[in-house]
């Protein structure tokens, strides 16, 4: 089967076409026929920095992908040949850049009925960090319009701040403050639910105060900037909550005067560990199918670079490197 993926890691002429055998489904396995995959900043960071794994000549990259299934494992009770679906896969397994995928059941969810298969494969990696950032890190009640304070998204037009932005606009009670700074993505974020927009060209407890609001109780830090330790205190009340995805190096120590609490989003946590809540992603991806369906949530797509293949995987490896996208970027199959 065609494949893309590299040898050596470095810049994104590594990417090359790579014939595989045909995998065969384990136990908890489905095996998907692949009918478009998106791209994620996780993926230019491992190309870049990431050989691949001892014993292995390659490393097939990607995480999203909405596809067909084709056969299942003998343990297999969720799904069966010729159901429609969406994931994220896992990060100790080989991506979804290929024709066929392996996956377990556990970490898919049906693909949403009234999308395209573009359309939903933008959303199973965001959506569940931005589940899992505001429910399980967060504690936020689902569904609970009763007011809860305010939430900051640090970079709300990125692929999970334009769900996270969705999500807590309309299935929590709180004030969304998302942050942009160009007027295509201020827009973007307005569009998708955010109450207040500040600007992130600033530091950001300055950005806040230019908007009215002195401190916030919650921060969803998707992105973050070498010295802005300081400034993320600032913005957060006596007692808030900030969860971070990316690797932060510096102290935590400035949080400890306001108590605040530091949590750490990384969705791919339950699937590396094969946690006894692992399915939780497969009824997570449910519940936002759903949703999807009745038009409470959108995809957050917002480009197709066309059909997957050597050239235009670089070409949207090339997109998410520049920093300037907004939504998700997605390829169909081969």
């Amino acid at each position: 089967m065609k494949s893309v993926g590299y040898y050596t890691k470095g810049g994104t002429e590594t990417l090359v076409e790579i014939e595989l055998p045909m995998p065969q489904p384990g136990p908890r396995d489905l095996l998907v026929s692949v009918r478009a995959v998106s791209v994620n900043p996780v993926d230019v960071k491992r190309r870049r920095w990431e050989d691949p794994a001892d014993g292995s000549t390659h490393r097939i990259l990607g995480y999203d992908a909405a596809g067909v299934v084709t056969a299942v494992g003998s343990a297999v009770t969720l799904f069966k040949p010729g159901d429609e679906v969406f994931y994220a896969g896992a990060m100790d397994r080989p991506g979804t850049n290929s024709e066929f995928h392996l996956v377990d059941e556990r970490i898919v969810g049906p693909k949403p009925r009234s999308l395209s298969f573009a359309q939903a494969a933008a959303l199973p990696l965001t959506s569940i960090t931005a589940w899992e950032i505001l429910f399980d890190r967060m504690k936020m009640p689902y569904g609970a319009k009763t007011p809860y304070g305010t939430l900051l998204i640090l970079n709300g037009a990125g692929g999970v701040g334009s769900i996270l932005t969705q999500l807590a606009a309309r299935l929590t009670g709180l004030t969304v403050i998302a942050t942009a700074s160009r007027p295509e993505s201020m827009d973007w974020v307005e569009e998708l639910g955010a109450h207040y927009v500040a600007d992130h060209s600033k530091p950001i407890d300055e950005a806040l105060r230019t908007i009215g609001f002195e401190e916030v109780d919650y921060i969803a830090a998707i992105t973050t900037t070498a010295g802005s330790a300081a400034a993320l205190v600032r913005a957060l009340k006596p007692h808030g909550h900030i969860t971070l995805i990316d690797n932060f190096d510096e102290s935590i120590m400035p949080f400890k005067a306001k108590s605040i609490t530091v949590s750490w989003e990384m969705m791919f946590t339950r699937s590396l560990f094969q946690t006894p809540d692992m399915d939780s992603q497969n009824r997570l991806l449910r519940e936002v199918s759903s949703l999807i369906d009745l038009n409470v949530l959108k995809t957050t797509l917002t480009q197709v670079v066309g059909p997957m293949g050597v050239d235009t995987l670089r070409a949207a490896h090339r997109l998410v490197e520049s920093g300037r996208t907004i939504g998700k970027i997605a390829l169909e199959h081969f």
